[in-house]
């Protein structure tokens, strides 16, 4: 049944991508239009989304099991980098291809797809668990990550910083801190404003979806190849991310008795086969790594995940 209901959600999400690549195709949206769009989700509409999220969906008592529960996608992320690592160094993949190969298989597209996804599957009380895997994540890309593309750039320039503080302390992040301190000291929230910040929410998914859409046609479905390093970072991500943290949870629970519900586990296991980073073109730029390679696994992962969640779903009805 699990799998059945996965695939009607992923089919919902494939007909809100797909109005935006025909949208696009058709010259609907101006060139800067899905800038536009980047920045409404981002800063405006997750914010709100997290926030009234966390007050819907947590109590107190909640968060220390939210913390426990915070070592397993963040141990994946990091049982990435070195497996992904390793596997860099033993297929010698080339120097201006190896951040964009640790950061493709370490991290994930949480905002556009990993948010979505969610709600479409597992609905709002997810969010809290989407919500630890957006912080292992996003503390991953703009820390770990970025430290990483700074080190592999083949032309890195003397000086250079490897990294921005203030890119960590994302919207999103500060909605989801803003959140915790209205949860913790019960600050009441005005009906009218609650109200404003569910309607601000609500555009995230159908927005994020047409976005996702847009930037497929900007890429061009055409161009996309599948070479051995294209391969290597689509298995990290859609097949080892997934079971180091499947072996996580089952060690955790198993071993040490950590208790986690099934819609956790669901959400940490969907989550850790999201496409790759939106952003991981436009990084590979900055750092002088291989644009193409960067969009061609982009957007081959954005458009493989509608078959890999189905298959993942499936699978999680056989983990205790």
């Amino acid at each position: 049944m699990m799998f059945f209901t996965s695939i009607e959600s992923v089919l919902t999400i494939v007909i809100l991508i797909a109005v935006g690549y025909f949208l696009q195709k058709y010259k609907w949206f101006g060139p800067d239009f899905s800038k536009g769009i980047s920045k409404l989700v981002v800063n405006v509409g997750l914010p709100c989304s997290i926030f009234t999220g966390i007050l819907a969906n947590l109590t107190v008592g909640s968060l220390g099991n939210l913390g426990i529960g915070l070592i397993f996608p963040f141990g994946t992320v990091i049982v990435s980098y070195i497996i992904a690592f390793i596997l860099m160094k033993v297929f010698k993949i080339r120097p201006e291809r190896r951040g964009i190969f640790l950061n493709g298989v370490a991290n994930a597209n949480t905002i556009f797809v990993g948010m979505p996804l969610n709600i479409a599957l597992f609905g709002e009380a997810s969010i809290p668990y989407y919500l630890v895997c957006y912080i292992s994540n996003t503390i991953s890309t703009w820390v770990i990550g970025i430290i990483i593309m700074s080190a592999t750039d083949p032309h890195k320039e003397p000086g250079k910083k490897s990294f921005n503080w203030k890119k960590v302390l994302t919207p999103p992040l500060v909605g989801f801190i803003i959140g915790l301190i209205f949860l913790i000291f019960s600050i009441p929230v005005p009906d009218f404003i609650n109200s404003a910040l569910k309607y601000l929410g609500a555009f995230v998914t159908p927005l994020a979806l047409i976005y996702i859409g847009i930037m497929l046609y900007n890429a061009g479905l055409k161009n996309m190849r599948l070479d051995r390093d294209s391969i290597l970072a689509l298995v990290g991500r859609f097949v080892i991310c997934p079971i180091i943290i499947i072996v996580l949870i089952m060690i955790g629970t198993g071993a040490f008795g950590i208790v986690m519900p099934s819609i956790e586990k669901n959400s940490f296991i969907v989550q850790s086969a999201t496409p790759m980073l939106a952003v991981l073109p436009i990084l590979a730029d900055q750092y002088h790594g291989d644009v193409k390679y960067a969009t061609n696994i982009t957007t081959i992962s954005t458009v493989l995940f509608i078959v890999v969640v189905p298959v993942l779903m499936l699978i999680t009805q056989y983990i205790k």
